[in-house]
């Protein structure tokens, strides 16, 4: 019965999905066991748990399992209204947060690592330039929307006040250093995306963040291997 009340969180080192749960998880003081996936031979609990995508962050929470980091984040808040809240109590606010959060996650997440810097990562020539030209639009969008939105932009992040929009913010792009070098592109530009950057930066001096980033020559080095791979293939 002890067994059953743990908490288990299947993720793996890499995924910036995996890293937003996991800074929840501490900043709520949430005890739980990381169990470290090899999304290339994925464990028979994984396949059981997620049947359904057969991906990485899985939580399980007396022997139930939860899926995809957005609603993780929201299970792992409702019952606990301690701080920080992950949603404002506020109605109003609390919508508008989830708004972002899902532009965030369907436009700037999609865009930005899956689709915008993939292609920048792993294509050449004319390919590449239009990828990183339609990767940077969507970036000054996101910028300017920001700004609506918090006009006194973010300084600093304060793990008691830890909200939503500062977590899928800080893990997507808590990677762009390693981006920028193996695509030898920018970007977060420092004129033109202010706001993002000085977002990004106050998430990177939190202590949690810290201990749980992968070193920086680790994550170079997968996307080095990802490039090498896609632009072998395509040639």
């Amino acid at each position: 019965m002890e067994e059953e009340q743990k908490v288990k969180l299947y993720g793996m080192w890499a995924s910036t999905y995996v890293k937003r749960v996991e800074v929840a998880l501490r900043a709520k003081g949430i005890a739980y066991e990381h169990i470290e996936e090899d999304l290339s031979n994925k464990s028979q609990a994984l396949l059981q748990y997620n049947p359904v995508h057969n991906k990485v962050p899985v939580l399980v929470h007396n022997g139930k399992p939860i899926t995809e980091s957005s609603i993780i984040l929201e299970y792992i808040d409702e019952p606990r209204k301690q701080a920080p809240r992950v949603l404002p109590d506020d109605p109003y606010q609390r919508a508008r947060v989830r708004f972002w959060a899902s532009f965030i996650q369907q436009q700037i997440l999609r865009l930005q690592l899956f689709e915008g810097v993939r292609q920048v990562i792993t294509r050449g020539g004319e390919a590449q330039e239009k990828a990183i030209g339609e990767l940077l639009e969507k970036m000054n969008t996101f910028e300017e929307e920001m700004k609506k939105l918090l006009p006194n932009g973010v300084s600093v992040i304060e793990v008691q006040n830890l909200g939503l929009l500062d977590i899928l913010v800080g893990a997507v792009f808590s990677p762009s250093k390693a981006q920028e070098e193996v695509a030898d592109v920018q970007i977060l530009d420092p004129e033109k995306n202010t706001l993002i950057l000085s977002w990004v930066t106050a998430w990177n001096q939190l202590t949690t963040v810290q201990e749980l980033l992968p070193p920086h020559d680790m994550i170079v080095g997968l996307l080095q291997f990802v490039r090498k791979t896609a632009l072998g293939s395509s040639g």
